[in-house]
């Protein structure tokens, strides 16, 4: 493998890292989703705050930890990293997004398996799929939540709903999107006036506790549009039932009418 072909973490990067072999002055460690034919390298006074009298006493072999990557040296294909600089909390997260990756990865052999793709076309895939979303971890995540977000970012094929089957069997997603409209009419001089206040009624459904939020849109009389973001789906399908009665009853107090639909 050239040079060119080699790539390299940045410096200031954090990169999950799995001890290879200690020495009395460090510890040797292997770069995890970057080429073996990188040597990383902790230095005994990066490998824990404090008085480090031996590294064994604070990473053993086979350990996969998180270090920030301090110097990167490519005429040596070497990295120096810290493990010390390294605060708990960005352990903690750096670990669960390689992990989430890891997974995503494996599910999407899955499909690649189902529809009979090369290694080619996985690949080109995946790197898709990661420009889109940011992760590929991110793409399952988005189809859990939103099984027409593949569609509406020009993804095509049976493929995708292999992978959004998969996500919704596999990924827990942060927060869900449920979308329905509403066709509504009040033949009153204040027909307008009226339709705002129930639609802002149904908004004021949303829930902080609960991390519900409703939101109306105007897509052109007399149709609009409420969309629903909740962290699971049984709190935002009560929240649309909520939203659709508080809107029923006030349009048809004012003797209007009031179509729903879930889209």
């Amino acid at each position: 493998m050239s040079d060119d072909d080699i790539q390299y973490p940045e410096e200031g990067e954090y990169v999950v890292v799995t001890v290879s072999s200690i020495e009395k002055n460090g510890a040797y460690l292997d770069l995890n989703g970057f080429s073996d034919e990188i040597r990383a390298f902790v230095f005994v006074g990066e490998v824990s705050s404090g008085w480090v009298a031996r590294v064994r006493d604070h990473i053993r072999e086979g350990q996969r930890t998180v270090a920030r990557v301090t110097k990167v040296r490519k005429d040596k294909r070497s990295v120096d990293v810290s493990i010390k600089s390294v605060s708990d909390e960005r352990r903690r997260d750096t670990l669960q997004d390689w992990k989430n990756e890891q997974r995503a990865a494996q599910l999407l052999k899955i499909v690649a398996e189902r529809n009979n793709w090369t290694d080619s076309e996985l690949e080109n895939m995946s790197s898709e799929l990661e420009q889109t979303f940011g992760t590929l971890y991110g793409s399952f995540e988005e189809a859990a939540a939103n099984g027409e977000i593949l569609t509406e970012m020009g993804f095509e094929g049976d493929w995708t709903s292999h992978l959004i089957e998969l996500a919704l069997e596999n990924i827990v997603p942060s927060s869900v999107t449920i979308r329905g409209r509403m066709m509504i009419e009040v033949w009153d001089d204040e027909g307008v006036e009226l339709i705002k206040k129930a639609l802002i009624g149904a908004e004021e459904t949303s829930s902080k506790e609960d991390e519900v939020e409703v939101s109306c849109y105007y897509d052109g009389a007399p149709e609009y549009r409420v969309e629903v973001v909740a962290p699971d789906y049984k709190l935002a399908e009560k929240a649309w039932v909520s939203a659709q009665k508080t809107v029923e009853d006030m349009v048809k107090t004012a003797g209007g009418s009031v179509e729903c639909y879930r889209e």
